[in-house]
């Protein structure tokens, strides 16, 4: 370890870069300064839907109260990083920070459009917590919206504008809704519970322009299939890519993301990147939230010497289609294979289990909650699908979907 007083500096304090402000905390004294221009405080991103449609209020999904900072020696700094030299980070307000280890964790932003109209007042992304004001604000006059994009944000946004009972289309490009991750089978669990809700959901959908009312505001939206659908509003949620600006303006290396081997070292020495604005080196972006956190807890584990590389995980995530739950947990191909296992007992509630030689390797669900240490543990202790199946109560918590399971239930992709 040096001895340097020189802090650690974080760009971003998004999940990344705050887990690992924390962790290094918990492993050594050197300073530590934080700098975000997005907020002051860092709040729970996956949460920002809640506080639109009023079941939060912003305090509450800051998991940390003011005084943790100060108390933990976490300096906190509101500004914006415009570029790094090696040791120094220039900040917007004209002064400087030196520093001896910097990890950028800048997070994704909004991927571009280049639709004619992507630009009039009234189109919204969803991204930020300036994204959260900007739709809240424009939500309180809108009568009829347009969520164009058919990921996880485009589905949480048309929640969060049905909640002010806004007139919700939905264009998905796709001609079935998240099917570069499921097959078509599933796509129709969350499809009918998408118009459940009251959404206009059209498949097959490519925009051709947003519309002008001739003042520069948004009217509508046409397809290249020549339909028109009325908009005050329009939300942009065509996916995201890595936030590479500081690298940009710095010489670092840069591809779709900010390049970094298995120790999360860029080009630039003694500076790192994690989180979503990260590509390692095989061409591998993860932007999801749970491995921006473990990012976070292993680059502090690298950088006191703890450990070498990155920790190899299984993955994991989550997400909500209105009232269905889905989770993942090892490895679910989109097809799966021949010795998978559907378990279904309704049109709301599925389990599918990915097997190869008769080991399990993957879970995911849709209408259920999984205990996803007990899958994980399944999956690294190579458990044989027969045996996983006489367990089904021990790895998700709805007792009467596992005792109504049936031999009829046990379909076979």
């Amino acid at each position: 370890m040096v001895s340097s007083q020189l802090p650690i500096l974080i760009i971003g304090n998004g999940v990344a870069g705050i887990t690992a402000a924390r962790t290094l905390r918990k492993l050594t004294q050197k300073p530590i300064v934080v700098v975000s221009d997005e907020a002051e405080f860092f709040f729970s991103r996956p949460a920002l839907m809640y506080v639109f449609m009023g079941h939060m209020a912003w305090a509450d999904i800051e998991p940390y109260e003011s005084w943790f900072w100060e108390k933990n020696r976490i300096d906190l700094r509101f500004a914006r990083v415009q570029h790094l030299e090696e040791g120094r980070a220039q900040l917007s307000d004209g002064s400087a920070l030196p520093f001896e280890t910097c990890i950028i964790a800048t997070g994704s932003r909004p991927r571009q459009s280049s639709w004619p109209g992507s630009d009039l007042r009234g189109v919204h992304t969803f991204v930020s917590k300036s994204d959260l004001e900007q739709l809240h604000e424009a939500a309180t006059t809108c009568r009829d919206a347009v969520v164009i994009g058919g990921g996880l944000i485009g589905v949480e946004v048309a929640e969060m504008l049905r909640s002010r009972n806004i007139n919700v289309t939905f264009l998905v490009r796709e001609e079935r809704y998240w099917s570069s991750v499921i097959p078509a089978h599933e796509s129709e669990i969350i499809e009918q519970e998408i118009v459940r809700h009251g959404v206009q959901l059209c498949l097959a959908a490519e925009v051709r322009s947003i519309d002008d009312d001739e003042s520069g505001r948004v009217r509508s939206v046409t397809t290249t299939c020549g339909h028109t659908f009325p908009a005050d509003l329009v939300v942009r949620t065509i996916g995201v890519e890595p936030n590479t600006v500081v690298a940009d303006n710095s010489g670092i290396f840069v591809r779709r993301g900010i390049v970094v081997d298995n120790a999360f070292r860029t080009s630039m020495p003694n500076v790192f990147a994690i989180g979503d604005c990260c590509e390692f080196e095989d061409g591998t972006v993860e932007q999801l939230w749970y491995t921006a956190r473990d990012h976070g807890e292993d680059v502090a584990n690298i950088l006191t010497g703890l450990t070498t590389s990155r920790r190899k995980r299984h993955f994991y995530n989550s997400a909500k289609f209105f009232d269905i739950e889905y989770q993942v947990f090892g490895d679910v191909p989109r097809m799966g294979g021949n010795e998978d296992v559907v378990l279904k007992q309704d049109d709301r509630r599925l389990l599918r289990i990915h097997v190869d030689e008769g080991v399990v390797r993957g879970f995911h669900s849709f209408g259920l909650r999984l205990r996803g240490e007990t899958c994980l543990r399944m999956i690294d202790e190579r458990s044989n699908i027969e045996d996983v199946l006489q367990r089904l109560t021990s790895i998700q918590f709805d007792a009467e979907f596992s005792q109504r399971i049936t031999s009829h239930d046990r379909l076979y992709v």
